[in-house]
C-alpha cells in the first residue's frame, strides 16, 4: 500500500496516525530524502530505512499519537558504529533528519438539505480540513453545475442524492459525525430528528426553523417516536451563534458555521 492510500485509510476509518518522511541525508543513508513512513496505532505502511531509525521513528510516532494537539517535530539520528541506539547500531556513515506529522482524525459534518442556506453553509466548511456530506432528496441541488462553487475545496466532499429516504444516509455516516438539519420539508426534517436519535454515535444534532416548528416536532418526537425528554434535547435548535440576526442565506450559514467551528473546539481531547 502506498503512504498516500495508508493515509486515505486512516482518514476513512477516523484513525489517528503519523506521517514520516526522511527530510535531509547527509552522507551514506538507508533511504533517500522524501521515503515515507505512515504508522497508525497498531499498523505501520511504508519504510524508512528499516534498523534504528525506522524503529525509534515508529516509538516517537506512537507516543505522538498518544498525546493531545500534537505537533511536528524533527529527530535527527548519526548512522555510526559509536552511537548506541535504542533498537541497534546502524553504521552507515551518514546522518539523517525525519519529520514526524501527526494525522489527526479530522471533522466530519452532514449536512441534509442543500437548499439557499445549505449550499452557502458547504461554501464556508468547504475551505476546512474536514469531511462534508451533502445530501438532498432533490437532484436539481446536486448537479455539478450548482456545487461547481465548491471546486476549490480544502474539504473532501461527499455527495448523497436520496430520492426517497434521506435518513438512510445516518446509518453511513462514520462515528462523531456532526448533522444538520436543514431540507426543503417539514415531514423529511421530522423523519430525520427520528432516525439521527436512534442513530449512535452520532456527534451534535442541529435543526434549523422557528419556535413553532420545535414545539410540533417536540411532541411529536414524544408521542409518536417514543423518545424520553433528555434523548430530544440532543437536538439542538435553534442552530447558530446567539447575537447574530438576519435572515439571508449566507449570514445564517456564517452563524451556524461559527457555532460549528466551535463545537469542533470543544470536541479537541
Amino acid at each position: 500500500m502506498t503512504w498516500v492510500a495508508a493515509v486515505a485509510r486512516l482518514r476513512a476509518r477516523r484513525e489517528t496516525g503519523v506521517l514520516v518522511t526522511v527530510a535531509t541525508v547527509r552522507g551514506h543513508a538507508p533511504r533517500k530524502a522524501g521515503a515515507k513512513l505512515v504508522v497508525g496505532r497498531t499498523g505501520t505502511w511504508g519504510s524508512i530505512g528499516g534498523g534504528n531509525i525506522e524503529a525509534v521513528a515508529i516509538d516517537r510516532a506512537r507516543e505522538l499519537i498518544g498525546t493531545a494537539e500534537p505537533e511536528p517535530e524533527l529527530m535527527e539520528f548519526a548512522l555510526n558504529d559509536k552511537v548506541a541506539g535504542r533498537h541497534g547500531v546502524q553504521c552507515c556513515g551518514g546522518a539523517v533528519t525525519v519529520l514526524l506529522e501527526p494525522l489527526p482524525v479530522v471533522p466530519a459534518v452532514a449536512v441534509f438539505g442543500v437548499g439557499h442556506v445549505g449550499l452557502e453553509l458547504a461554501r464556508i466548511l468547504a475551505r476546512h480540513d474536514l469531511d462534508l456530506h451533502l445530501v438532498d432528496s432533490r437532484p436539481d441541488m446536486l448537479t455539478d453545475e450548482r456545487l461547481a462553487v465548491l471546486a476549490d475545496a480544502v474539504a473532501r466532499i461527499h455527495v448523497h442524492h436520496t430520492p426517497l429516504l434521506p435518513e438512510e444516509v445516518l446509518a453511513q455516516l462514520a462515528p462523531g459525525t456532526h448533522v444538520l438539519i436543514m431540507t426543503h420539508d417539514h415531514a423529511e426534517d421530522a423523519a430525520l430528528c427520528d432516525a439521527a436519535l436512534r442513530t449512535p454515535g452520532l456527534g451534535s444534532i442541529g435543526l434549523i426553523g422557528s419556535a413553532a416548528k420545535w414545539t410540533r416536532f417536540r411532541k411529536r418526537l414524544a408521542t409518536e417516536g417514543g423518545h424520553d425528554d433528555a434523548t430530544i434535547d440532543r437536538i439542538k435548535t435553534p442552530i447558530g451563534t446567539t447575537g447574530i440576526s438576519g435572515k439571508e442565506p449566507a449570514v445564517i450559514a456564517v452563524s451556524v458555521a461559527a457555532d460549528l467551528l466551535r463545537t469542533f473546539q470543544e470536541d479537541r481531547p
